[in-house]
């Protein structure tokens, strides 16, 4: 492993959007967009996420996704490559892969559409972690993949060494405290991430920090400093922006924001939809905000 066994994950992570531009990846601004971050003190970058439109990524474009994003963060912070399908020769092939390319960790989800027990997913995840030296993170989302690690399984996997952490999809870290002390516990809901951080949580795998970077990053620094009431306070002021971001559950919300903010394209590839009217507009709105409030506490 190139850096220390447990990655810095304790803090916050960006789960980067890829940006297109007339349905064509855009490395361009792909490393404007991680450079930002970097330079806004966020400690990861996770690349070719669900946030990342990584289903719709050819083999080509998510290897120049990882080479550039590892090339932009030189050391400076990790890049973890999701690399998780529902097969795991696939899943194995992907790891191996990011590897090579330079990655620091993958991100390997429970398999989703095709449900596997409990002894299926713990073998799948074995051998995942067996086939490479790559550091691996879980990513629990039972809405997205219906299938979910009970507790007696992460147990299981707490031998295998390769296995950092565990991403959970919402609510608080509900772990027993030895596996709180075993994994990094990362969360990948926004909205909930102040009480996650309160209740054991090391830290946050963040969409929403592709807009604001360092309120994010101070988010976390607050919260785990102790500083309650001032974690409070910046928490509520950025829920707007949170809930305007993840009103549909796709990446366009965030690159619409993006486009307000930095002017970047807000393509996004089908599935996905780009914002109507009416959400745009919830999104303008939630940034009108938050920079007003951004305002006033300077005046103050």
């Amino acid at each position: 492993m190139r850096m220390d066994t447990r990655l810095r994950l304790g803090t916050v992570i960006t789960a980067l959007v890829t940006p297109f531009r007339n349905d064509r990846l855009d490395l361009a601004m792909l490393e404007r967009l991680a450079e930002r971050q970097i330079n806004s003190g966020i400690d990861g970058l996770a690349v070719c996420t669900v946030t990342g439109e990584g289903p719709t990524l050819s083999p080509t474009e998510r290897a120049a996704i990882i080479r550039t994003c590892v090339r932009v963060a030189a050391g400076r912070v990790p890049v973890i490559a999701a690399t998780g399908t529902n097969a795991t020769s696939t899943t194995i092939a992907l790891t191996l892969e990011a590897r090579k390319l330079g990655a620091d960790a993958a991100l390997v989800t429970v398999p989703y559409y095709a449900k596997p027990g409990q002894k299926g997913i713990v073998h799948h995840l074995e051998q995942v972690a067996a086939e490479s030296d790559l550091p691996v993170i879980i990513d629990d989302n039972p809405s997205r993949c219906a299938s979910s690690l009970a507790p007696e399984s992460l147990d299981a996997l707490a031998p295998v060494e390769r296995i950092l952490g565990i991403v959970h999809s919402g609510g608080a870290a509900r772990l027993a405290p030895r596996l709180r002390r075993r994994f990094v516990s990362l969360s990948s809901d926004d909205a909930s991430a102040l009480s996650f951080l309160a209740c054991g949580g090391d830290g946050m795998l963040s969409s929403g920090a592709n807009v604001e970077p360092r309120l994010f990053a101070s988010l976390h620094r607050l919260a785990k400093t102790g500083n309650v009431a001032a974690a409070t306070a910046l928490h509520d002021r950025l829920q707007p922006l949170i809930r305007a971001l993840a009103e549909d559950g796709s990446p366009a919300p965030v690159k619409y924001a993006l486009h307000v903010l930095l002017g970047t394209s807000p393509d996004v590839r089908l599935p996905m939809v780009g914002l109507d009217t009416t959400e745009k507009a919830a999104v303008f709105a939630a940034l009108t905000g938050l920079a007003e409030s951004r305002r006033q506490a300077r005046a103050v």
